[in-house]
């Protein structure tokens, strides 16, 4: 499952409606991939990619430099980027001055995954974050998401990654 879809997995659980898609180019295998989810208090009934998005998630970071992630982010939008690096150090600083104070932000999804996983798989770490960040969704609903789609050690292990990620971020505000 993408990180969309299990964001439309958890805002589903708190009682939102939701969709998620990727979308998926020509290019070779290895291309970027960008993946959708819309979540609303009413149906859903649009089918078309998202043009201008109120929040963008970045699981990889090195994509800043390729592809246009943050075109048509809505002025009152959030930013979360899965680095350890700040956002001056990502040199986006005039980004940050644009969007509203605390909406461009940096998790270090990938280590915490390692820590926790043992693999670089930092999607609960990133949807938690989402979570942080916006008030959107609860962390308990990210966390039951995984818990839907994975059982066991992993599920228990995305939990403790998403737990992380949702305390960096409420922490270091």
């Amino acid at each position: 499952m993408t990180a969309a879809e299990m964001l439309s997995v958890a805002a589903f659980m708190e009682g939102h409606h939701a969709q998620a898609f990727p979308s998926f180019g020509s290019e070779r295998t290895g291309a970027p991939v960008v993946a959708f989810a819309r979540i609303d208090s009413k149906e859903i009934r649009l089918r078309e990619p998202i043009l201008e998005p109120d929040v963008v998630l970045v699981q990889d970071p090195t994509l800043l430099e390729q592809v246009d992630v943050l075109g048509g982010l809505r002025d009152d939008g959030y930013l979360l980027i899965n680095s350890s690096q700040t956002i001056e150090e990502l040199g986006l600083s005039e980004v940050a001055a644009r969007l509203p104070e605390g909406h461009v932000r940096t998790v270090p999804a990938t280590r915490f995954a390692m820590e926790k996983i043992g693999r670089p798989l930092p999607g609960a770490a990133m949807l938690a974050g989402y979570a942080a960040m916006t008030g959107n969704l609860k962390l308990e609903s990210v966390q039951a998401a995984y818990n839907e789609a994975f059982s066991g050690k992993i599920a228990e292990a995305n939990s403790q990654v998403a737990t992380l990620a949702y305390e960096f971020l409420t922490q270091t505000k």
